[in-house]
């Protein structure tokens, strides 16, 4: 048993199934022949290509893609090496790319490698239904967890550009700032964040002219406006707390009333200020800053929860030694609720009559952040901890 344990925690093992479930979820569509399931893809695609064009980037294109971009501009330089690719070479490398990068990011955190393998493990499955959709979501992750990753370094200047190109392409990658108070060199943070702002800011005038990346911007606010609005009517969108208790109950129900909530029980996580610098409380509002942009916006859908996922699994490996039942339970219930219920390993009766239309994907993942503030706010953490889990 114990050889059969080091087997699948092995990092050969475990890289194999990180990559390959990912590379199969993208290599099928592409050797099937279905290019409908690559949507997304040629959405980043036209991001480049209606910039250097100088094209209205959020209007409907229906020559190339259906539904909507997002992104901001500055996503055009990231996307640009794989959209000049033909386009099966192009998504496959795009998914393996992001795939490349959350795993690059994760192994860099201050953790054991053996933890580090077992976040990829309860990850994969995850990763591999935002591969099936060709998401950004990845990416995102890793801006993230390396925005953190640079404060703790000392590195503020190469964080700011984290949380920074994270805000420009996705907003999502605002909740970087959650790690502001980790910062030995606030100001310079600050003057950082300044800095990479305005060259973000300009970037993309270098391929397209200023006047239309101004009038862009003014475009993407009235997008993401016009989004939120069309999320909380959609089946599809919205998996979020705030559309599982509109599914569920109170289909009139105001963001605010969650939100609000939300973002009060994430801010008394600071109240414990000397902890600022102990390195499981850092973790802990590493996870708890994953999860909270995903559970808590009207945009999520099922294949964001890669990056929930990873807070989830980061909390899990950080909880208290020994597990308790109630940690496990929590983990199982995620495993099965949030990361299996795309999958057909997962009853399609309940999904299609309970998981998706009351946006229950959320459940778990809301269930375990609860647990993280009150771990935030209670749990007793000592410098022995932080031996025994940075050692």
């Amino acid at each position: 048993m114990y050889k059969l344990a080091r087997f699948f925690t092995s990092k050969p093992f475990v890289f194999t199934v990180w990559f390959g479930l990912s590379l199969f979820a993208v290599g099928k569509s592409v050797v099937l022949g279905h290019s409908h399931i690559h949507n997304n893809y040629f959405v980043y695609k036209y991001n480049f290509y209606h910039v250097i064009n100088q094209q209205n980037l959020y209007l409907h294109d229906a020559v190339h893609y259906f539904d909507l971009n997002h992104y901001g501009p500055i996503f055009a330089y990231v996307i640009a090496p794989f959209a000049l690719m033909p386009d099966a070479l192009g998504v496959v490398l795009w998914v393996m790319f992001t795939a490349w990068l959350l795993l690059f990011a994760i192994q860099k955190l201050p953790i054991k490698k053996k933890h580090g393998l077992i976040i990829l493990l309860l990850c994969a499955h995850e990763l591999m239904t935002s591969a099936a959709n060709v998401q950004i979501n990845p990416l995102i992750a890793a801006l993230i967890i390396f925005s953190f990753i640079f404060i703790k370094n000392g590195n503020d200047f190469w964080a700011a550009l984290m949380i920074a190109l994270g805000t420009f392409i996705k907003l999502y990658g605002i909740v970087g700032l959650a790690f502001f108070f980790f910062s030995d060199n606030k100001i310079k943070l600050i003057g950082s964040l300044i800095f990479w702002s305005v060259v973000l800011f300009v970037l993309p005038m270098l391929i397209s002219t200023p006047a239309f990346i101004v009038q862009t911007y003014k475009d993407w606010y009235a997008d993401l406006v016009s989004k939120n609005v069309y999320n909380i009517a959609s089946t599809r969108e919205d998996v979020s707390v705030m559309g599982m208790v509109r599914k569920i109950a109170f289909p009139h129900l105001s963001n605010l009333v969650v939100l609000l909530p939300g973002v009060v029980l994430f801010g008394l996580s600071y109240l414990r200020i000397k902890l600022f610098r102990n390195l499981n409380y850092q973790l802990l509002m590493v996870a708890s800053t994953l999860i909270f942009p995903v559970i808590f916006s009207t945009g999520s859908e099922s294949p964001t929860y890669i990056i929930a996922f990873v807070g989830v699994a980061i909390w899990y490996i950080n909880a208290e030694r020994p597990f308790s039942k109630l940690d496990i339970a929590l983990l199982i219930f995620a495993l099965i609720l949030t990361s299996l219920s795309p999958s057909d390993l997962f009853p399609r009766y309940l999904k299609e009559h309970y998981v998706d239309p009351y946006a229950l994907k959320a459940l778990p993942c809301f269930l375990i952040w609860l647990k993280i503030i009150y771990e935030t706010l209670f749990r007793k953490l000592t410098n022995k901890d932080i031996i025994a889990v940075a050692a």
